[in-house]
């Protein structure tokens, strides 16, 4: 597929990496020749310099036969704009942009038509935001991710010394649950992948994949960690749009005190947030947090658009008795630095949205893609199609189902029906099936497992 990608700052830069690995034919355009460098010098990508919405800069970068083009620069008006000029000058067929600005996204029938054609928009703010709520959602959990409309989740916990599982084989998980029905798809232990097996051992410190139908996740991370208390207070440090999304999405349901350092934007959270406490002042000011209490805070939570500031402040938060502490970090060398440290989770916001870019690029009936581990697995739920005939997976058995090295299915959605799945599972026309990947240079493999032969009519 040839690919044009707009924009060499983080989100760019990542999804060149993930895409050229894939076989396809990547150009990066960007105005910053440094950015340019770094990522030609490690990539096997083409990179233009210039400005993407510029006709004959996109001419040059190869428009005229692109397959897709991803606008993810800084500027959502320049994204919008390489959308436009690439539908009207070349025909691009599908036109991605990244948006940040909800006005925009808000005004109904303003995107995705001639007037203004983007196919897909992709807000990094509101996917970093879902991130954030549903780990909030789920005490002790290292990622949340949805599939199905939320019928299924796919979530990663680390397993506690003591446990009721912990030195057990994976078989006996369903004794000790004889009413939840759930699947391990994967373990990570001192970061090396296991793919499990009916005898695998769970040792106390392992990263636990697993797999189950929404209303049974509580039930199954309190046998492999600890039952924490629900959390009631959060505090949030920045007020930006990911802080006023955040606390838009969950003031309702907790305790939220927002800290913005910006007199004018603090105010502006005070009059537009409705049950929030809007603190003016330091996230890094001991005294403060010690005066709103921060040793009685559930999580505290650090989003500002300051790596360093992020970091300092939550790691004094925890310090200071917060019971969890969350970072937003755009370097991916401070993200592996400190996760699983002081601060429990460091949020990626590239990882957070690449997964919304990649279902629209992957190859097949693809509904949801997701980033695990930083970008080291990737979860996947594509729809089976075809018959006996025509494809490899539907009408076949689980066990019969020639996966390649490293993939799970981990469960199948019919209909409304959530199957977890097992060997004996079989695979219907229509079927979203789920599937953990832990080797991503078998990705092709998978979508050409459920690619339908040309005897399906």
């Amino acid at each position: 597929m040839k690919i044009i990608i707009l924009g060499a700052g983080q989100v760019g830069g990542s999804l060149a990496a993930e895409l050229a690995s894939e076989a396809n034919d990547i150009t990066v355009v960007d105005v910053d020749a440094v950015k340019l460098r770094a990522l030609g010098d490690r990539l096997d990508i083409r990179t233009v310099r210039g400005r993407g919405s510029l006709p004959t800069v996109l001419r040059q970068a190869g428009a005229d036969d692109a397959d897709m083009l991803i606008a993810v620069t800084s500027s959502d008006e320049t994204n919008m704009i390489a959308c436009q000029v690439a539908y009207s000058l070349y025909r691009t067929p599908t036109k991605i942009a990244r948006i940040r600005e909800s006005a925009y996204l808000t005004r109904n029938g303003l995107l995705g038509n001639d007037d203004l054609p983007v196919d897909v928009v992709i807000s990094p703010e509101q996917a970093v935001t879902t991130y954030i709520k549903r780990l909030i959602q789920h005490p002790g959990a290292l990622q949340v991710v949805d599939f199905a409309h939320g019928k299924v989740q796919l979530v990663a916990v680390r397993a506690y010394h003591g446990g009721p599982l912990v030195g057990q084989e994976l078989r006996y998980l369903r004794q000790h649950m004889p009413g939840v029905d759930t699947r391990v798809a994967a373990i990570f232990r001192r970061d090396r992948p296991i793919t499990p097996q009916g005898d695998t051992l769970i040792e106390a410190d392992d990263e636990v994949f697993f797999i189950a139908a929404s209303r049974d996740i509580r039930a199954v991370m309190s046998e492999l960690r600890r039952v924490e208390k629900r959390n009631r207070t959060v505090m949030i440090a920045g007020g930006g749009n990911i802080g006023e999304r955040l606390a838009e999405a969950i003031e309702t349901h907790y305790r939220v005190k927002i800290i913005e350092n910006n007199r004018a934007r603090a105010d502006y959270l005070s009059q537009n947030l409705d049950k929030s406490i809007v603190l003016y002042g330091s996230a890094s000011d001991k005294q403060l947090l010690i005066d709103e209490n921060i040793e009685e805070v559930d999580i505290f939570c650090a989003v500002t658009n300051d790596d360093e500031a992020n970091i300092m402040s939550s790691l004094l938060a925890k310090r200071l008795g917060a019971r969890r502490v969350m970072a937003l970090i755009n370097n991916p060398a401070y993200v592996d630095l400190v996760q699983g440290g002081q601060i429990e989770i460091a949020i990626s916001p590239s990882h957070a949205t690449i997964g919304t870019l990649l279902a629209h690029v992957r190859r097949g009936d693809i509904v949801n893609v997701h980033s695990l581990r930083r970008g080291a697995a990737e979860a996947i739920e594509i729809i089976a199609h075809g018959d006996t005939r025509s494809s490899r997976v539907v009408g076949r058995a689980i066990r019969d189902i020639r996966l390649p090295p490293g993939t799970t299915i981990g469960a199948v959605v019919r209909n409304e029906e959530v199957l977890i799945a097992h060997d004996s599972t079989v695979i219907e026309s229509g079927d979203h099936v789920i599937l953990f990947v832990i080797d991503k240079k078998h990705i092709r493999d998978v979508e050409r497992l459920f690619q339908v032969g040309l005897t399906f009519l």
